[in-house]
């Protein structure tokens, strides 16, 4: 089939599932059918409008919009699969406290500017090594707050995938939390995070309610690994497997680039959401101030670490601070020791960073389950235990 009449037949395809709740994802089987009809796509959109609702998915060779029929697609000859393109949600629990003015000690403990959590994993005796400097994090998440003091020193560019006219800012405020826990730097009356010299590139595929599709997911992996960033924070999660989500994150590993995702938040035992699933990702649980496994955080054998994630004091929208609980919090901090490694020797690849900061967890005694919780001194310290020929 030409690449130009499978472009009609997709615009035929979309007709009548405008404004559409559910997408699908159309995947080729090659890059060049895909290159092909993403040349005919780009000629075509113009003159018929209804194309414009197409988002391709490079990284998967893919397609993703609203479908009101498959039967034509399903037999195209360069068509590997026409998969539902589901809904995931960021993985917070709920605000545990009311807005906190900067500079005052907040119920979770803040002091001096450094929140409970990235004291408990000892980040502040491991700055003396290393403050992830020139790291580049991508933040998949709602956005983030520019205007936040304590975090304009980290904010880099980043791209809005609602709306690429638009800048990345925040709506919801999940992700400017996220944010902070990584690399917030409040100089005298704000918070610190895990690794204040990190830059944090924010990626907004998250609505102001928190949740996205997965193709949104996808271009954003796509994003941060054409821009060839470091690490990528997945806070958040879904129950269901995609194939097209599982290829993206493979593609970014084989890529080089570190992806950390949270575990989920129901409480359950032996079962953690997608994408924290994957071979390829760091999967997070989280833990409470007393070092037990938050009551919350999901747990599993496939939980690579646990880390804070109980009350976490961060940043939040126009200049004012939250405590939020969740394994979203968790994440943040396994990022932003990440970070200081990476800062510290740079081109580890991603199972070494895994090895390595499982190797030197603290062990947290549960019954029939190895708990392994971060810690930032060990991790960055065993670096320079590590040969040339390690990298």
């Amino acid at each position: 089939m030409k690449p130009s009449l499978f472009v009609e037949w997709l615009d035929e395809a979309m007709e009548g599932a405008e404004g559409a709740e559910s997408k699908h994802i159309i995947r080729f089987t090659n890059r060049h059918d895909f290159g092909a009809c993403l040349e005919q796509w780009n000629l075509m959109k113009k003159s018929l409008p209804r194309l414009n609702g197409i988002q391709p998915l490079k990284i998967i060779s893919a397609f993703s919009c609203a479908l009101a029929s498959i039967s034509k697609l399903a037999s195209v000859p360069f068509i590997q699969s026409i998969e539902t393109d589901s809904k995931m949600s960021v993985h917070t629990s709920k605000i545990v406290s009311a807005v906190q003015p900067a500079g005052k000690k907040a119920s979770s403990g803040r002091i001096g500017g450094v929140p409970w959590g990235i004291s408990h994993i000892r980040a502040p005796q491991a700055w003396g090594k290393s403050k992830g400097d020139r790291i580049r994090i991508g933040v998949i998440d709602t956005g983030a707050d520019y205007t936040h003091p304590d975090l304009r020193h980290c904010l880099s560019y980043g791209v809005n995938l609602l709306n690429r006219h638009l800048m990345p800012n925040d709506d919801n405020g999940h992700g400017t939390h996220i944010a902070g826990t990584i690399a917030a730097s409040g100089r005298q009356r704000g918070i610190n995070g895990v690794a204040p010299q990190a830059i944090i590139h924010p990626v907004k595929a998250f609505d102001h309610q928190g949740s996205a599709f997965v193709s949104d997911i996808i271009g954003g992996i796509d994003w941060c690994v054409r821009n060839q960033l470091h690490i990528i924070n997945m806070s958040f999660g879904m129950k269901t497997y995609s194939k097209a989500l599982e290829t993206a994150i493979r593609n970014a590993y084989h890529a080089g680039v570190i992806v950390v995702a949270s575990s989920g938040n129901e409480g359950k035992q032996a079962t953690i959401d997608y994408p924290a699933r994957l071979r390829q990702v760091i999967a997070v649980g989280a833990t409470t101030r007393r070092g037990k496994v938050a009551p919350f955080s999901n747990s599993s054998k496939k939980i690579d670490i646990y880390a804070p994630g109980e009350k976490i004091y961060s940043t939040w929208l126009r200049g004012k601070y939250h405590e939020l609980s969740g394994t979203s919090m968790a994440t943040s901090h396994v990022t932003g020791v990440i970070a200081l490694m990476l800062s510290r020797k740079p081109g580890l690849k991603p199972m070494q960073v895994k090895s390595i900061i499982k190797k030197n967890a603290k062990l947290l005694i549960r019954t029939g389950i190895s708990i392994k919780e971060i810690h930032a001194l060990r991790a960055v310290g065993a670096l320079s235990k590590l040969s040339p020929t390690d990298n």
